[in-house]
């Protein structure tokens, strides 16, 4: 079997037809058949039911599926990684990330990479937790990831900074004024909840936090980004924990950031399946000198 046959099996399970596969890839159909037909024969059996309309998964191709996915993601990851060993001299570089990041945290670094670096496009691939940001790089879906950083990551790991997540609310809060809170004085409030909330020790990290000084938080509206939440606590819908980098670049000045007393901070890092190299490396380096100018510009008010 070859990378190519891999490839146009994939064109055919994503596009559900044969010929619009043919049309995707620039082949003709009975050249596409071929190659599919002498992958089956080769993994001994079928992968693809034809149907009157459109094709569907057999059960070897449903097992086969995630392998092909892998194996044709590596190679193009190879390729590219072989391509940015010799410079930031063309090409792309493939990059993910979490929502909150590729929303507060990211921007500025693009704008900043696009004018050093114009000849080298980006892609960014935003997933909604942490733990599908690995998963994903892990299977070869991007080049690096930016995110909070792994505890048990086996591969390259650079760290480039920390978030601090903080407490939202609008401009007429009765705690507008100060600059810092304990979660104590929150017990009573309304909380907004986001699917994408950081986890600790398993715990979506309003439950862990509340819990560790004694209450339960009240929930009263669930929203799937974190964006939408720090947009409905500035309007005074309820109260939001959020990371701070994501909320100005969310909603900019619309609202008040209040630092939880005592702080609390995680690690970024840059991380990567195989050695930061070329493009990879000069990416990591402006991602950790643009967070290093944030962190200078802020007190350290401890992890």
């Amino acid at each position: 079997m070859s990378l190519r046959q891999m490839e146009y099996f994939l064109a055919v399970v994503e596009e559900s037809s044969f010929t619009r596969a043919a049309d995707a890839l620039h082949v003709t159909q009975p050249a596409l058949s071929h190659q599919v037909k002498a992958l089956e024969t080769a993994v001994g059996g079928a992968l693809l039911e034809r149907m009157p309309r459109g094709v569907r998964l057999t059960a070897m191709g449903r097992a086969y599926l995630p392998h092909a996915q892998l194996a044709v993601r590596s190679a193009r990851q190879a390729e590219r990684a072989a391509r940015a060993a010799a410079g930031v001299t063309g090409g792309e570089l493939h990059i993910a990330t979490v929502h909150a990041i590729a929303v507060g945290m990211l921007p500025g670094i693009t704008a900043r990479w696009r004018s050093l670096h114009p000849e080298v496009s980006l892609v960014l691939r935003e997933y909604g937790s942490t733990e599908a940001l690995e998963e994903q790089l892990e299977r070869g879906a991007a080049d690096l990831a930016v995110g909070p950083e792994p505890k048990d990551w086996k591969g390259p790991l650079v760290r480039v900074g920390r978030e601090e997540l903080v407490i939202v609310v609008p401009f007429d809060d009765p705690l507008a004024g100060r600059g810092t809170v304990r979660l104590t004085e929150l017990a009573d409030r309304d909380w907004i909840r986001c699917a994408m909330e950081p986890l600790v020790d398993g715990q979506p990290v309003l439950d862990w936090a509340c819990g560790a000084v004694g209450f339960t938080p009240r929930t009263v509206l669930r929203t799937e980004h974190t964006s939408t939440a720090v947009r409905m606590a500035a309007v005074g819908v309820g109260t939001v924990m959020a990371p701070a980098h994501m909320v100005r670049g969310a909603v900019g000045e619309d609202c008040l950031l209040l630092s939880v007393d005592p702080p609390w901070h995680r690690p970024l890092a840059v991380f990567s399946r195989v050695p930061l190299t070329g493009a990879g490396a000069v990416f990591t380096e402006l991602t950790a000198n643009s967070q290093a100018v944030v962190d200078s510009g802020t007190s350290d008010r401890g992890q």
